[in-house]
């Protein structure tokens, strides 16, 4: 292959280093009202009276709606594919408030400035109600988060009144039966926190009434043709009469799968005719959008004397916050992306609750739930191969599925997995033989060495489907139209490389248009691991279609049969090479007098089934033992995501994933007073870390080829934030001998653990 596989730079990484591209609040208009939100004091609250009469009263407020005017069709927010299994329990503004940044009113104005001052005459009087702040004690509490009734489009086991969102039951094998006749049984129970995802640029839209009437939204969104969807939902109005537009957008992490602020902003165009623009600042992102769902997981592994891995039994308990976004699929992700890896299981079960409480809603992250089962389900494998006495590479290598098995649980047939060859190769880059378990570097610090293995997918099965236009244009040069969006991740550069490799043409002839409801063709938005595996797959098949449309007209053009010439990207010719035509006269002829068609190819697909790409994890860390500080040394992460499209941006995809997991590991961590407020709603609360933090990332590939993907490839987007924490965890453990089962495990965690051992 002459461009897939090559480590071509991003198609637009020059333009964004030298600040060229431009995002959503560059479009805004510059008489583009200013929208702001009042919200909630309170975790759970009635709201009695509101006033508004001062605030309207401001030289320059256009508006300001409360509960009462605005349209009462219950929606959901998450980004997924109609019809959305997360349940339809928002309204655009509600009487009840249900957790310290809900939405009350809604005000715009001339300015920011103006639009403060307003929302500050405001006077609401509340009915404040006990709220539901510990997911412990969500089931059957006295409170119940929604008391009214709520729509879903699938029984995804809602049990309103109980607080349940969602409850879910996968058992394969009898459990209880086979964990008897294990020899070693190890059990514990883990507590994975909330993580913001703290992309750069925060949530914003831009509204305005194009020359039609219609509704066009601007905005920072993973998912166009899903907000166009919740828009017109909301706001009671036909899809046909909105248009969503995505700029560039600065990073989303999942953030941006919810629909978040579209709404707001158009609400006010709608109802003053006007343009308008919302722009989250970085509290109100931190606090009023999504999160990732904080877990309780019980986990036990049975095994035998010799290591084999005979089940494993997960009961989990996940906290949804104030809304259900994305509340049972992210959750049934905690089984299905961990129990796989692992091929001589007789039994496995994963159950548990999905509960509302009185907190932040919780929402899709990079990871989306395999990320807080991988630290789970690793953790105690580690754990395993302690009361063993084997080294954990050596329990792995005994139980991990091979290529070409099914799984016992949940009966994935795989055809592609180097996971084997990911281990060994991850085992000699960190030195493990060298370095494990443990060695004194100084009376004051130790190191050690841990690791994990982690699963993702790519695409959701059966679901999704990603459509792909490609014109041969007027000058011979290409348009690729796509729907999906480019998060910085450089999708946009993948599928042109794949749409240049079977073209046969260079990566500058090709032009990428992207996301825009109007023009883009469908394409479910940028997530769930899907844009390579799924929308690339549509990019190869409108590719081979344009292809052979090309060759066809220029056997024709040529007078021979089209078996009697061949295609070398810049012309079609005779198998003896006496005639030729290039594409550019193939491109005018048909775009020039009567009777022409325009050679575009067109292709759509989805897949039955979601490939998952291997990750071998391996970390060396370096303890203080005076004050418990843990730094990391090396990590190194050796991947299998099938044929590599493009090894520089996997790369770059693998580091920002390790330093999102390193961050959720030791760092990172979302703070509730005993108020119900958010207290880690900064950057200087909320701990991210930096370069200075992560240590040194060391990247390597493992190939396999995935015959259902897009020349052999799988997705590498989300698995790559899943080994962190559990080899974290087993290092500690390695260095000092004890076990940190609640995240983040900080200094004070680790000083106090010593301290108690």
């Amino acid at each position: 292959m002459k461009i897939v596989g090559k480590g071509i730079a991003k198609i637009d990484g020059m333009s964004i280093a030298t600040g060229k591209p431009v995002y959503t609040d560059d479009l805004a208009a510059k008489e583009a009202l200013v929208v702001k939100i009042l919200r909630s004091p309170h975790p759970y609250a009635v709201i009695e009276e509101i006033d508004i009469k001062r605030a309207m009263m401001v030289p320059g407020v256009e508006c300001v709606l409360t509960y009462k005017d605005v349209p009462q069709n219950k929606f959901t927010l998450a980004g997924q594919s109609f019809p959305e299994p997360s349940p339809y329990d928002r309204l655009i503004l509600d009487k009840t408030v249900r957790y310290v940044g809900d939405e009350v009113a809604i005000i715009a104005a001339k300015d920011e400035k103006t639009a403060i001052k307003a929302m500050k005459m405001i006077k609401v009087k509340y009915n404040v109600l006990t709220p539901v702040t510990d997911m412990e004690k969500a089931i059957d509490n006295e409170s119940i988060v929604h008391t009214e009734d709520l729509h879903c489009n699938f029984d995804i086991g809602m049990e309103r009144e109980r607080n349940i969102v969602s409850k879910h039951l996968y058992e394969k094998g009898n459990v209880e039966e086979e964990l008897s006749k294990c020899d070693i049984v190890v059990e514990d129970t883990y507590y994975t926190q909330a993580q913001s995802h703290g992309m750069m640029e925060t949530y914003r839209a831009y509204n305005y009434l194009d020359h039609m009437g219609r509704l066009v939204v601007v905005s920072s969104t993973q998912i166009p043709f899903h907000v166009r969807r919740h828009v017109a939902r909301a706001l009671d109005m036909p899809s046909s009469k909105v248009r969503v537009i995505k700029p560039r957008i600065g990073g989303g992490f999942g953030g941006k799968q919810t629909a978040c602020v579209e709404i707001f902003s158009a609400l006010v165009t709608l109802k003053t005719g006007k343009p308008a623009k919302i722009i989250y600042d970085r509290k109100e992102t931190f606090t009023c959008t999504t999160s990732r769902h904080a877990m309780k997981l019980n986990v036990k592994v049975g095994a035998d004397k010799d290591g084999t891995i005979k089940v494993i039994d997960i009961d989990a308990l996940s906290d949804t916050g104030a809304y259900g976004e994305h509340a049972s699929t992210t959750f049934g992700l905690v089984g299905e992306k961990t129990m796989p890896m692992y091929g001589k299981l007789k039994a496995a079960r994963f159950k548990g609750n999905v509960v509302y409480t009185n907190k932040t809603p919780s929402g899709a992250f990079r990871g989306y739930g395999a990320t807080q089962g991988c630290f789970a389900v690793e953790a105690t494998i580690n754990k395993l191969a302690t009361k063993l006495n084997m080294d954990p590479v050596d329990v792995r290598f005994k139980n991990i599925i091979k290529e070409g098995e099914v799984s016992p649980a949940y009966d994935k047939h795989l055809n592609s997995v180097a996971l084997d060859r990911c281990i060994k190769k991850g085992k000699e880059l960190i030195k493990w033989d060298e370095k494990y378990p443990s060695r004194e570097i100084s009376p004051k610090k130790v190191r050690s060495v841990g690791m994990a293995l982690t699963m993702q997918g790519s695409g959701i099965a059966g679901i999704d489907t990603a459509s792909i236009e490609i014109k041969l244009n007027d000058d011979g040069n290409y348009t690729l139209l796509t729907g999906s969006t480019d998060m910085g991740t450089g999708s946009d550069t993948i599928l042109a490389q794949m749409c240049a490799e079977i073209l046969e043409t260079t990566m500058d002839k090709i032009v990428v248009n992207s996301a825009d409801t109007d023009s883009s063709p469908y394409d479910p938005g940028s997530y769930a691991s899907s844009t390579t595996y799924v929308t690339g797959m549509a990019v190869v098949k409108a590719a081979i279609e344009l292809k052979n449309k090309i060759v066809n007209l220029g056997a024709e053009r040529l007078g021979l049969n089209k078996e009697d010439v061949e295609f070398d990207g810049s012309c079609v010719k005779s198998l003896d090479g006496d005639k030729s035509i290039s594409v550019f006269d193939l491109a005018v002829d048909v775009t020039v007098g009567p009777n022409k068609d325009q050679l575009i190819g067109y292709a759509t697909h989805g897949s039955p089934v979601s490939p998952p790409p291997f990750i071998a994890g391996f970390v060396e860390t370096e303890i203080d033992k005076e004050t418990g500080k843990v730094d990391i040394i090396d990590y190194v992460a050796v991947v299998d995501c099938g044929t590599v499209i493009n090894k520089n941006l996997a790369k770059i995809q693998v580091e920002g994933g390790i330093a999102q997991g390193i961050g959720m590991a030791l760092y990172e961590d979302v703070v509730y007073t005993s108020k119900g407020e958010l207290a880690s709603n900064t950057f200087m609360q909320y701990k991210i870390p930096t370069r200075k933090d992560v240590g040194n990332i060391i990247v390597d590939f493992e190939e396999s080829y995935e015959p259902t993907g897009p020349f052999g490839a799988k997705s590498v987007g989300e698995v790559v934030v899943n080994t962190p924490c559990p080899a974290i965890e087993n290092a500690i453990y390695n260095g000092i001998g004890i076990n940190l089962n609640t995240l983040p495990m900080t200094p004070e965690k680790v000083f106090m653990a010593m301290m108690e051992k």
